[in-house]
């Protein structure tokens, strides 16, 4: 159906790309808070095909940031293979005494955040060029930064709520001290946020013209079978050839 009114081939890649680039910023739960408080995605299509092709280049570079430049990768377009890079002024940077001490004795255990210095407090070291807006960004409510930090921390500890089982013994396996592909994992992960934040006000922008502009209507998307859902395979009704495990094969007799 797309391919027909926009009149341009759409693969599922370019879709995905676009409901990355529609859906992955706070202005669309901004705007569609009403809605968002029913589980399921409300996604505008637009029937332009110019915002469209700008969507899916826009979405490939949401995809290529989410994935820590593992999908969606192309140099041509400014998306090389590997960890994604702010432009070198932007980029987050441990001065030489601000390294993340690595001993057990000095595991840190707290991050907390200099607005003044816009620093990254991690422990009894630090990574400057860090934004407000990274500090702060969330995914489904919660702190990126504070929530990746829990995993790495000398105290990991969580409550158990409601009935849940009690964990699993081997979570107290872990390292008994800062290691260094946390530092570079951190590193990684302020600049992709960096790069996100940087992305979300041409967001913002495409998905006001998306919204203001022609879009597809549900009666059209019905009408074309779009919200039609495949039918579950019936493992019952396959026919097997092969003889099983239980299969009693018949013996002909003269």
């Amino acid at each position: 159906m797309l391919r027909e009114k926009l009149g341009t081939p759409v693969t599922n890649e370019d879709f995905m790309a676009y409901i990355a680039a529609v859906a992955a910023n706070p202005a669309y739960t901004a705007r569609f808070q009403a809605d968002l408080s029913t589980p399921g995605l409300r996604i505008p299509i637009t029937a332009d095909p110019k915002a469209f092709s700008e969507a899916v280049e826009l979405g490939r570079n949401i995809v290529w940031l989410h994935t820590f430049g593992e999908r969606m990768a192309d140099p041509d377009h400014g998306r090389p293979h590997g960890p994604p890079r702010l432009p070198a002024a932007q980029q987050p940077k441990i001065p030489k005494d601000g390294g993340i001490p690595t001993s057990p004795d000095a595991m840190p255990d707290t991050i907390t955040y200099d607005l003044n210095k816009k620093r990254l407090l991690i422990g009894g070291g630090y990574v400057e060029n860090v934004p407000p807006a990274v500090w702060k960004y969330e995914v489904s409510g919660k702190q990126v930064l504070l929530h990746w930090f829990s995993y790495r921390k000398k105290n990991r500890d969580r409550p158990i709520i409601g009935d849940r089982r009690p964990p699993s013994p081997l979570g107290n396996l872990q390292p008994n001290h800062w290691l260094a592909e946390y530092t570079t994992e951190l590193i990684n992960v302020l600049n992709v946020l960096g790069c996100l934040v940087g992305l979300e006000p041409a967001q913002a922008k495409l998905l006001e013209r998306i919204c203001s502009g022609p879009t597809l209507c549900a009666d059209e998307l019905r009408a074309a079978g779009a919200f039609d859902t495949a039918p579950a395979p019936d493992a019952l009704h396959e026919t097997n050839h092969e003889p099983d495990l239980f299969t009693t094969k018949s013996t002909a007799h003269p």
